[in-house]
């Protein structure tokens, strides 16, 4: 079998572009992956079209060559944008293995070790209590959630001062545990947005009385050190990963016990090879893997199969689907799980090639926030 082409096609989900990749091979098969999109996403279709020349010709089913062929390319290891790309290729051969075999991709590393995968809502910004509520019985009546992640801020950190940040958090979350049911399982995302550990620190103690599944990214992940001497200080467990970018960062994150849960993202760091190893070193550490995907539906039906072989997966990030038409069949949950497809090839979903024709793209950029000085805050 040969790789005979790569396509890739601009697309969105709600008000996030998306861009997809396609590979075909001169057996028929395609195999389909997702990029990240950090922007620009009109950046990746031609790191793309650079990459299909060093993979075309190539037998998709030596996935641990090309993927090295692909990285000792570059003189220099690649950034968010070129481990994007690599990313989706890497989905696509993988996809393009296990159609080829008639199994699905979790039979190709190692067999499944659940039967299904626990998902949680991601919700964003912080609703009042009862609004909260309120959100979450629907979403556990609609489809079995009862886990879910709010960002922890009532208040603007950058607009009033520290001790009310940390006060209306402590009340928030208290009423949020008072009224909810026990069975709710609550993670708090700080996203990055504070610069001073010590500040990370008081915020995760304030909410480690009431038991949250994670305390989230609450500093820029650059020095890592500085996780390293934030974890002992916190009485919650404490999760970071989506800003990392391969297994040696991860390694040096684990060796200075930086984490209790790492959330690397399969569409970020290379691909399931790559995640698979990351994985593995968090086993050795003995901590878990919550893996990060606010993305589609494809990159989705990607995790389920890393998830469904990888034991020390406690839960995935997820995202209802209801606006991206481009899977047709996309993994929707049961009772807080995704069900594994077994009678499903690769993925184990459709792709739809007449929506992915339209270019569909959307411009989107982060919302930087501002302080009061009108320097922008971190995020």
């Amino acid at each position: 079998m040969r790789i005979t082409g790569l396509r890739s096609f601009m697309t969105r989900d709600r008000d996030r572009p998306r861009v997809i990749v396609a590979i075909d091979t001169d057996e028929g098969i395609t195999g389909w992956g997702e990029c990240y999109n950090h922007g620009p996403d009109r950046a990746l279709p031609p790191l793309l079209e650079y990459l299909a020349l060093q993979i075309g010709g190539e037998d998709p089913r030596r996935i641990e060559y090309l993927i090295l062929k692909m990285l000792q390319q570059a003189r220099f290891p690649p950034g968010a944008l070129g481990l994007a790309a690599v990313s989706a290729v890497d989905h696509a051969l993988w996809d393009i293995s296990a159609k080829s075999l008639g199994v699905p991709v979790f039979n190709l590393i190692g067999g499944h070790a659940r039967e299904k995968v626990r998902v949680y809502l991601s919700l964003g910004t912080a609703p009042d209590a009862e609004e909260a509520l309120d959100l979450c019985l629907r979403m556990e009546a609609e489809h079995g959630f009862t886990a879910f992640k709010f960002k922890p801020f009532r208040v603007d950190p950058n607009a009033v001062p520290w001790r009310e940040v940390l006060r209306s958090t402590a009340r928030w979350v208290e009423k949020l545990r008072t009224i909810c049911p026990d069975r709710f399982e609550f993670a708090f995302d700080a996203h990055a947005r504070l610069f001073e550990p010590w500040q990370a620190v008081q915020l995760g103690n304030a909410l480690a009385p009431f038991d949250p599944l994670f305390y989230e990214e609450p500093i820029r992940p650059e020095n890592i050190e500085a996780w390293g001497r934030m974890k002992p200080q916190l009485r919650c467990p404490l999760a970071t990963g989506e800003s990392l970018y391969s297994r040696f960062e991860f390694l040096r994150l684990l060796q200075l016990g930086g984490a209790d849960i790492i959330q690397p993202d399969i569409c970020v760091v290379g691909g399931l090879l790559e995640m698979r190893k990351i994985a593995a070193l968090a086993e050795a550490h003995y901590v878990n893997v919550a893996p990060h995907n606010p993305m589609g539906p494809l990159a989705t039906a990607v995790n389920v199969h890393f998830c469904a072989a990888q034991p020390n997966v406690t839960i995935l990030e997820y995202k209802l689907p209801d606006r991206a038409p481009y899977v047709r069949d996309p993994y929707l949950p049961k009772g807080g799980f995704l069900e594994l497809r077994h009678d499903r090839p690769g993925w184990g979903v459709e792709m739809d090639e007449a929506v992915l024709a339209e270019d569909r793209y959307i411009h989107w950029e982060r919302k930087l926030p501002r302080r009061p000085d009108g320097s922008t805050g971190y995020c």
